[in-house]
């Protein structure tokens, strides 16, 4: 038991060196480290170690964030936290309300763990499926003696072994990063090396599970930052399943005339006439019927661009994807009623998430069409400038509250055939569009830190 604690309390402070915590000198502490596990206080009485602020005493209560494991006896089950000292916060709130400090550590727990939703939250227990959790009733005492104080855990069965140290180092790492230890190259590659294999994403083939959704919900909006490919992946997909494509891209003006079915005056004519002009969706519906052995797909771009209760007007019934009970007939343009949208006819439509301009989704409208989010994603290829994607990725992932990940903007940006091209690029696209962000009030804590980027790479402030 002993042995095992020693082991591990190495084992963190090598790797706590590993990753930049170097220098004990009165004046130079990266932490203090805390060791409670007196015989005593392994009887389920509060036993623990671990690494805290330097900031704080020896002994005694203590401040802020904290790395802490709590140790059990009999080979049993441990537990690895981040927590707050009991004495709540003194200079590490700011530090807790950033969202990457909760994001990264979220990526660290499996479903043995538990990742509080926000890091500030001192005053809420653990959830009972942890406190109770059947591989911690030994140390049930000692996990409600903190239970408010944990921001997120993570059992570890055998804590000596690879597997768990592979946790307990990501865990050291990540504190790493949030005590802003390293201090060179190698360090940080230490960091994103232990880090790795809890940030690696599975692998999401978009282009197969957004096809697959439209079959089967025939109906389908994909929503995302600008820059992620959304319009393409649905030409591509029409194009994979060899579909006849009707598109329209929407806009504030758009109406039910420009959408389904309007009339119009005829300005061929020496006198004034005026005539039906059929929209994308009557067109696709009518080419839908016809040739009822073809898939039909209408793309529906920036469809968040218009009023939508306005421009589907009573066609917002027909799109179910279920009809059970299509009874009720709907007259949508002269000589066509129909009670059913064609079952060849699929609509892909696409949402801009960064766009602060666009109307209101509704929740019917949401209830009828599925939503599919694409994120910005690294891709391969000479062209991509993968150092800016990254930097640009790795505020965004500090700094951005859920909300804002919305903005970032996505592997489009990031692609150009020269340097010289690269470098316009960020300095006439991304730059007034992060600068357009911050002037709306958003992403405001990550200002310095992007204002440091562009005054590095391309030598503008975003003060001038």
């Amino acid at each position: 038991m002993t042995a095992a604690i020693n082991e591990i309390r190495e084992f963190i402070k090598s790797e706590a060196e590993r990753f930049g915590a170097k220098g004990n000198t009165i004046h130079n502490k990266p932490f203090i480290e805390r060791n409670n596990t007196s015989l005593d206080a392994l009887q389920d009485n509060g036993a623990f170690f671990g690494l805290i602020s330097p900031d704080e005493e020896v002994s005694g209560p203590y401040h802020d964030l904290s790395l802490v494991v709590f140790p059990a006896k009999d080979q049993k089950a441990w537990s690895i936290a981040l927590g707050v000292g009991s004495q709540g916060f003194k200079n590490d709130y700011e530090l807790a309300a950033y969202p990457g400090v909760r994001r990264l550590f979220s990526k660290l727990v499996n479903k043995d763990g538990f990742c509080k939703s926000d890091f500030t939250d001192i005053e809420t227990s653990l959830p009972k499926d942890i406190t109770n959790h059947e591989k911690l009733q030994h140390i049930t005492n000692t996990i409600k003696k903190y239970t408010k104080l944990k921001l997120v855990c993570q059992i570890l069965t055998n804590p000596t072994s690879t597997e768990d140290k592979k946790t307990i180092s990501a865990f050291v790492a990540a504190y790493a990063k949030l005590r802003s230890w390293p201090s060179n190259n190698a360090q940080r590659k230490a960091i994103s090396e232990a880090l790795l294999p809890f940030m690696q994403e599975a692998d999401t083939d978009d282009q197969a599970q957004v096809q697959s959704l439209l079959l089967e919900r025939k109906y389908l909006v994909l929503q995302g930052p600008p820059g992620t490919g959304k319009t393409r992946l649905a030409k591509v997909i029409t194009e994979n399943l060899q579909a006849k494509s009707f598109f329209t891209q929407f806009h504030a003006e758009t109406t039910y005339s420009d959408f389904i079915f309007g009339i119009r005056p005829d300005t061929q004519k020496d006198s004034l006439i005026y005539s039906g002009q059929e929209g994308p969706l009557v067109e696709a519906i009518k080419y839908a019927k016809i040739h009822d052995d073809e898939k039909v797909i209408l793309i529906i771009d920036e469809i968040n661009r218009a009023n939508l209760a306005n421009v589907l007007g009573p066609c917002f019934y027909l799109f179910e994807h279920k009809q059970d009970m299509a009874n009720v007939e709907i007259e949508i343009a002269p000589s066509l009623k129909i009670s059913e949208l064609p079952k060849n006819l699929h609509v892909i439509a696409t949402m801009n998430t960064a766009d602060r301009s666009l109307a209101v989704v509704d929740f019917a409208l949401r209830r009828r069409f599925s939503w599919y989010s694409l994120k910005p994603q690294i891709i391969q290829g000479p062209n991509f400038f993968l150092d800016d994607f990254n930097k640009i990725q790795e505020i965004f992932d500090w700094h951005a509250s859920s909300a804002e990940l919305s903005l970032q903007p996505g592997q489009g940006y990031f692609i150009a055939t020269s340097q010289e091209e690269m470098t316009n690029r960020i300095r006439y696209e991304i730059f007034p569009l992060i600068r357009e962000y911050l002037q709306e009030g958003l992403l405001r804590c990550a200002t310095e830190e992007f204002n440091d980027y562009f005054t590095k790479r391309i030598g503008l402030s975003l003060s001038e």
